[in-house]
């Protein structure tokens, strides 16, 4: 009978300790998406300010091979992502559209291409903003003032996209913030529910004299190997969610680097070891200091 009965008591144990790991690896997978989201923002902020362009027009005195030249000393500078050489025939097609366009607007003007040779270029994310743009237009117009006529770039697009991602990052951040708190106290309540029917033995070790870090060092060593089950279950699920999403949307790609890739594990597993072990601090000294009476 008590061999029965200690077998039942193991399995609730090790049922107990599955659920719990259970329920913080789904709550710190759901921390895993807003720092994921946090993280591949900022790469998708980089890649919309880099597809920002700008336009130099030169003097009508300049030939090709003079434009080819300053696209090379250009492609040295550290503010581009993107230096590219336009001739008119590409210009003339990007303007229109189509060949079929292209065609009409030249029998327009006899055959003749009205539009000049330019160079494009795409601003490094550092510097795709107001200042940055301008900084970039003082400096092209300085170093070559007998080369360049003009330099060109949409100012509204450089302010929208710098205005709408500050706004959404608040919004993101604030939206996060809601929910890491939610998933803390998620946390702390599986960890304090766990604790709770173990709430006697704690009591028992107390009442034969054990002291209360002795009893606390089982629990505490526990809670950490827990956190770090729990994080790597949890980034194991992000990963898979991550990779079915590249497999079935063609147009939208979750991409990190190493660096952010490793900055995401480790914030992962050192969210989920700190929420467990003081969470398990917490409950057991509730437990600790409660009177055996209150404990039924």
């Amino acid at each position: 009978m008590s061999a029965t009965a200690e077998k039942y008591s193991k399995q609730g144990v090790r049922s107990s300790y599955v659920s719990t790991v259970i329920g913080i690896s789904l709550v710190l997978f759901m921390i895993g998406l807003v720092l994921g989201g946090i993280f591949g923002l900022e790469n998708v902020q980089k890649q919309a300010k880099e597809s920002l362009q700008g336009d130099l027009f030169f003097k009508p005195e300049l030939n090709d091979a003079d434009i080819k030249q300053i696209e090379q000393e250009l492609k040295t500078w550290g503010q581009f992502s993107d230096v590219y050489f336009v001739s008119p025939e590409r210009a003339i097609e990007e303007f229109s559209g189509t060949d079929q366009n292209a065609d009409q607007i030249l029998s327009i003007f006899e055959g003749e291409n009205p539009l000049p040779p330019t160079i494009g270029f795409k601003p490094k994310a550092e510097h795709a903003s107001k200042e940055g743009m301008e900084n970039i237009k003082k400096k092209l117009l300085s170093s070559y003032p007998d080369q360049i006529d003009e330099v060109n770039y949409d100012k509204a697009s450089v302010e929208s996209v710098n205005l709408g991602f500050r706004q959404f990052v608040f919004l993101f951040l604030a939206v996060a913030l809601l929910l890491i708190i939610i998933a803390v106290a998620m946390i702390n309540n599986t960890i304090r529910m766990a604790l709770y029917s173990k709430r006697f033995t704690i009591k028992t070790m107390q009442l034969v004299g054990a002291k209360s870090g002795y009893i606390r060092k089982p629990f505490l060593i526990q809670s950490i190997f827990q956190g770090a089950v729990s994080a790597l279950i949890g980034l194991a699920l992000l990963m898979t969610l991550f990779f079915a999403l590249n497999n079935l949307m063609e147009s939208f790609e979750i991409s990190y680097t190493l660096e952010t890739f490793l900055l995401l594990s480790s914030s992962l597993l050192v969210i989920g070891v700190v929420i467990t072990l003081v969470s398990t601090w917490f409950a057991l000294n509730k437990y600790l200091r409660m009177k055996l009476d209150d404990l039924y």
